[in-house]
């Protein structure tokens, strides 16, 4: 529990939003987000190299794609920080109306970027700065959509509809696959109309869900949990427990709770690892000419099916996570990881269709062990006055480093060591995550409401 020197548990009144409103608004803005973010991703195995960095050849331009790709889990705890401030300060509604808005621009202007043989080396140049755009928008979205399912959801239901919001990258990636599937069975694996503007259509279309997010986001109200901790602000009241924080949600964080950021990041550094080799290196692993040779339309088959598990296995462990808690659940993910880092390339290198898809199946199903419990996990690690700060931090240190920096050592190493070097990569990482997760406490049943007077002194 949230041990302070002083603390005080407000009592919400019944909130104005039904939780059916606020599942399909947290899910619907995620998947939005996530899809403008995951859409890169496939561009970026699929088409970048030869439209961004056609000088380079096929391994160097693929890993000059990967590195673009990177650049995104760099602006995320940047994003965190800043709309953790503005989320934490102001509230979640708002600062998620923002995260769409950014989000929404910067993936509409990829698609209408020119590539490189009309202005030059200006176009990969654009191309980052458009990339650390989406990775500074998603930075502040995971955590502004936890929190409006966490906090709004009873107690002993917490963990599953915190996973709606976390159902987000699952179907995004079915939705990413489903549309460059369609563009590329219509225009040709091969062709020059793909290569040209067939890639540009998912990008350019994201604006009708984009102007669909927003409406719906419009419609929800503040969570009780937060509304109650502006209302103490407001009215500013003496003679009780309760003192506005008066630091930045930032600094308050990480004074009081660097331990929670730091392990809450480590820990789902896994989770993060495989869902990007998944579903952005896989791609580009499986089509690669010199390698597996598979299609892009079977690969992009595969992904939809893949994302399947992702889904299932997400709601799955969210609901188990409110039976039996949060840490046991990712443990035992983490645990499993281990061997299965080692098992995947060898399967993957049987070189079937069916291989693979077992291999990427496989691999989205255990990240769906973490990502279930996660939505409720690293939101009952904080407290209220700056928990927006906290979990996206935590969250997004964990994206920084196991999705931003993995799959970029995983394409550079499967070049010059082998794909099993890769395996042991994973394995490195999931061990981490599992000993990161036995650092921090178990969650399950801790009240979202308890408002901290002073220093948290510990979370136990």
């Amino acid at each position: 529990m949230l041990e302070s020197t002083a603390t005080r548990t407000v009592r919400p009144g019944k909130p104005k939003t039904s939780m059916a409103r606020v599942a399909v608004a947290s899910s619907m803005g995620s998947i939005i987000e996530f899809y403008d973010f995951l859409i890169y991703g496939t561009a970026a195995a699929l088409v970048f190299p030869q439209v961004f960095f056609p000088a380079l050849g096929s391994a160097a331009g693929t890993l000059a794609s990967f590195g673009t790709f990177a650049v995104a889990f760099v602006s995320r705890p940047l994003g965190a920080i800043l709309f953790g401030h503005f989320g934490d300060k102001l509230g979640r509604k708002k600062t998620l109306v923002a995260t769409l808005l950014i989000m929404g621009i910067a993936t509409i202007s990829i698609g209408l970027l020119p590539d490189a043989s009309m202005i030059g080396v200006a176009a990969p140049i654009i191309l980052v700065l458009l990339r650390f755009l989406q990775g500074f928008a998603v930075g502040g979205e995971w955590a502004g959509a936890a929190l409006m399912a966490a906090e709004y959801a009873p107690p002993k239901r917490r963990g599953l509809y915190a996973a709606f919001p976390q159902l987000g990258p699952s179907i995004a990636f079915a939705l990413a696959s489903g549309t460059f599937l369609i563009i590329n069975l219509s225009l040709g694996d091969k062709s020059e109309a793909f290569l040209t503007y067939g890639w540009r259509i998912p990008f350019i279309a994201s604006a009708l869900l984009v102007v669909v997010g927003l409406y719906i986001r419009l419609k929800i109200e503040e969570t009780p949990v937060f509304q109650k901790t502006l209302d103490d602000r407001q009215a500013n009241r003496t003679g009780e427990t309760f003192t506005p924080p008066r630091k930045l949600p930032v600094w308050e964080s990480v004074r009081n709770q660097p331990r929670q950021i730091l392990l809450g990041g480590a820990s789902t550094m896994m989770l993060f690892a495989f869902f990007y080799i998944g579903t952005a290196f896989l791609s580009a692993y499986g089509t690669n000419p010199e390698g597996l040779a598979h299609t892009r339309p079977t690969i992009l088959s595969l992904g939809i099916i893949g994302a399947l598990f992702f889904a299932v296995g997400t709601i799955a462990s969210a609901v188990i996570s409110d039976k039996v808690g949060r840490r046991a659940v990712i443990v035992t993910s983490c645990i499993v990881a281990i061997p299965w880092s080692l098992m995947l390339f060898p399967i993957l290198d049987i070189g079937t269709t069916f291989a693979f898809g077992v291999g990427l199946s496989g691999t989205l199903l255990i990240v769906a062990g973490i990502y279930g419990p996660v939505g409720a996990f690293l939101p009952e690690l904080f407290a209220t006055q700056y928990r927006y700060t906290g979990a996206g931090m935590a969250y997004n240190l964990g994206a920084l480093v196991g999705g931003g920096i993995t799959p970029l050592i995983a394409a550079s190493i499967g070049a010059s060591l082998g794909s099993y070097s890769i395996g042991l990569l994973l394995a490195g990482v999931s061990i981490i995550s599992l000993l990161a997760t036995f650092g921090l406490p178990e969650t399950r049943g801790v009240h979202l409401d308890t408002v901290a007077k002073a220093k948290v002194k510990s979370l136990r």
